[in-house]
């Protein structure tokens, strides 16, 4: 693709990355040690993340880059590393930060718009009481988060094709697409996860998810030091035993005790191997015997060569 982003950030020709804007209430008293690993740590995020856009196509010319920011760690890491990259890309694309308003109780409403001003980004606070439908809807004891998710997807992918956006950005990172993996090998009996880049059902939307090759632990430590105005997801964040909660305890203490786990499944999702799982509508097993007479049939018999 010749014109997907960007210079390739694995080439040491390419330009060297601008730097963050340093948030003086956490990084002005930091000593240069301080400085040196932020500054380590913003560029792996930048190379991991342009990696990502460069293997999957994400980002064209002339695209409109809608990211969805909840207010949360990982979408403020997405959209400021994508205004990173933006300054140095050498194809023209634009970014639109949309927030959706879910009505929850106690919302601090004023703190993204606040936050998007002092920076210059365009946005757009879209309003949607999804809160009451899913409290409405959820009974006593279950979990809000497939409604949840499924409404404000909805809502964010309407809203998308009003302004113009040819991509979705959305904040999901390493270990999100690999307790989506687990849950769905646990739980629903299939084997799949969060693609980096996604076509809706629909054909509308193209999804895609620049951080997928980010630990959540770098994120978290950015935006510590980017000093990111937080605002906790009240409505999940108070229900207890949550199935991907477990999962993400379970693949935390993997990592702890066997270095490098995580790492390594991470790469098995990117290198899938059809004819050693048993999908019959991935692999054709039905149709084995007939490749193996033709490669028979074509062999050449050197025993009767001589």
């Amino acid at each position: 693709m010749h014109d997907a982003l960007m210079f390739d950030p694995r080439d040491t020709s390419a330009p060297d990355a601008p730097s963050f804007t340093e948030p003086a209430s956490t990084l002005a008293g930091h000593d240069a040690r301080g400085k040196r690993e932020f500054n380590k740590l913003q560029k792996r995020l930048r190379r991991q993340v342009g990696n990502a856009i460069i293997d999957y196509g994400m980002i064209h010319e002339g695209d409109r880059v809608m990211v969805c920011l909840s207010g949360g760690k990982d979408s403020y890491t997405l959209l400021e590393i994508l205004r990173n990259l933006q300054r140095s890309a050498p194809v023209a694309f634009s970014l639109v930060a949309v927030n959706l308003d879910q009505k929850q109780p106690g919302f601090p409403e004023h703190v993204l718009p606040e936050y998007l001003e002092g920076i210059g980004v365009e946005y757009h606070i879209l309003e949607r009481d999804t809160y009451s439908v899913v409290k409405e809807k959820t009974p006593e004891g279950k979990t809000t988060c497939a409604l949840c998710s499924r409404l404000r997807r909805g809502s964010l992918y309407g809203f998308a094709e009003e302004i113009g956006a040819t991509k979705v950005a959305l904040g999901h990172h390493r270990e999100d697409i690999l307790e989506t993996l687990f849950l769905n090998m646990f739980f629903g009996g299939s084997l799949k996860a969060m693609p980096p880049k996604l076509l809706s059902d629909d054909g509308r939307n193209m999804v895609i998810r620049p951080l997928a090759y980010c630990r959540e632990a770098d994120i978290a430590e950015f935006a510590r030091l980017m000093d990111f105005p937080i605002i906790p997801c009240n409505l999940c964040g108070s229900q207890p035993n949550l199935q991907r909660q477990v999962v993400k305890e379970m693949l935390a203490e993997w990592e702890k005790s066997h270095p490098g786990r995580l790492e390594s499944m991470f790469k098995a999702v990117t290198k899938v191997a059809p004819s050693q799982l048993a999908d019959r509508e991935l692999f054709d097993f039905a149709g084995l015997e007939e490749k193996q007479a033709r490669r028979q049939a074509s062999r050449i018999d050197i025993h009767q060569e001589l």
